[in-house]
């Protein structure tokens, strides 16, 4: 039987570098994949320039940019491995990237830096990669008082190991071959888990309550949005995008993981204008047609969807009554509206919930189950759009990886 120091199921971000580290501290490393590829979550990221990390990410106050039953829990793997040191590991490589905004690091190239990066350092590490290779069960056996270790039956027959790392993300995106498959080994063995739903996904509305505004899609602006209230309240400053069938964007995205089944969202369309000011001055100077003078504030074809929903809005500004100026200018500086539900995995970029930190050591990655680590997506921990699920990837597989025993000289 194939013996290793160590078998890491999935060839992904926190896969593959925790591979590459625990290789390169001379662990015998084999890593299995079922997809034919590796990386694949990697490779469409960023639209296909990968952002890699975020600089601003604040170890201290890891709530700030994280969900969790438990947020402080990535606190001691993010503080141990943070996006300097990772910059710094591209750096070494020669990859060029730049910042987008907000802390956002992108490859200047392509995704594919990334990957032969993580591909290279396992190369260092003299890591054995098997893919389009599936793992059909796993036990565990127990040799005299400590001894431990688990058998693998894979397609290419069975494996032991001392230990086991669970690096297969979540649920989100199956067609690149997202499977539960951690989540079923967390149940095997007796861990919890928190109820998983799609994360950072497109959200969508009822077809009919929604036809006034399916024209829009394609149409891209600034809002703030936000969802939820008093200490509950979520909000952001970013772009919004309209589909066909609902909302999607930057700022949709990160509001999508603190949206409720249920819950309204409200929408400030003009953020960055007093529309109540603004459209008084119209109405006392102006002769043009209102949505004429809206189109200046917003973009045209938002105006022109509003203001063709309320005849009382098409005619001159000066003719538009003070309590339809006031009612159009609250409904697009707080458009407050019930989603019926989102795009599901097959739209997510991550997957909230997962293997419940209460089960797991902060410090390693441990599971209460000896030997068996679950690192990255499959964890309960998620991170908001702009680079900081991959630096909980690179920080979770590396304190794995720096934990995971030496192998024994014989």
């Amino acid at each position: 039987m194939n013996t290793w120091d160590v078998v890491i199921v999935g060839a992904g971000a926190a896969g593959l570098f925790c591979a590459g580290v625990a290789g390169q501290r001379g662990l015998k490393v084999l890593v299995i994949d079922h997809s034919d590829k590796v990386a694949e979550k990697i490779r469409i990221s960023g639209g296909g320039r990968c952002n890699f990390t975020n600089r601003l990410l604040d170890a201290s106050a890891p709530q700030k940019h994280f969900i969790s039953q438990n947020p402080h829990f990535c606190r001691s793997a993010l503080s141990r491995y943070t996006p300097q040191d990772f910059i710094d590991l591209v750096q070494k490589h020669g990859i060029a990237f730049h910042e987008k905004h907000k802390g956002q690091l992108f490859c200047d190239h392509s995704a594919e830096d990334i990957i032969r990066m993580l591909l290279t350092e396992c190369e260092a590490g003299r890591v054995t990669l098997w893919t389009g290779c599936s793992v059909k069960s796993v036990r565990h056996h127990t040799q005299g008082a400590q001894t431990t270790h688990y058998v693998l039956e894979t397609d290419k027959g069975p494996v032991q190991a001392t230990s086991l790392v669970v690096a297969t993300g979540g649920l989100s995106i199956p067609k690149i071959g997202a499977t539960g498959w951690g989540y079923e080994v967390a149940t095997q063995f007796g861990l919890r888990l928190i109820e998983r739903r799609p994360g950072l996904v497109p959200l969508t509305f009822d077809g009919a309550a929604w036809a006034p505004y399916a024209q829009l899609a394609g149409l891209a602006l600034p809002v703030g949005i936000e969802t939820g209230e008093k200490k509950a309240r979520m909000h952001f400053d970013e772009d919004l995008l309209f589909t066909h069938r609902g909302l999607s964007g930057p700022g949709v995205l990160q509001i999508s993981s603190y949206w409720q089944d249920g819950t309204a969202i409200r929408l400030n369309l003009a953020p960055e204008v007093n529309l109540p000011e603004r459209l008084q001055d119209a109405k006392l100077r102006s002769k043009k047609l209102l949505g004429n003078e809206l189109a200046s504030l917003v973009p045209s074809r938002l105006a022109e969807a509003w203001v063709s929903q309320d005849p009382a809005l098409q005619r001159t500004a000066a003719e538009v009554p003070d309590k339809a100026l006031n009612k159009l200018a609250q409904a697009l500086s707080s458009w407050t509206l019930t989603p019926t539900g989102s795009e599901g995995y097959k739209k997510a970029e991550v997957t909230l919930g997962g293997v419940d930190t209460r089960d797991l050591s902060s410090q390693t990655m441990e599971s209460k189950q000896p030997g068996l680590y679950f690192i990255g997506e499959v964890v309960d921990v998620t991170g908001w759009l702009g680079g900081y699920n991959f630096q909980w990837a690179w920080a979770s597989a590396h304190a794995c990886a720096q934990a995971l025993p030496a192998p024994i000289k014989s």
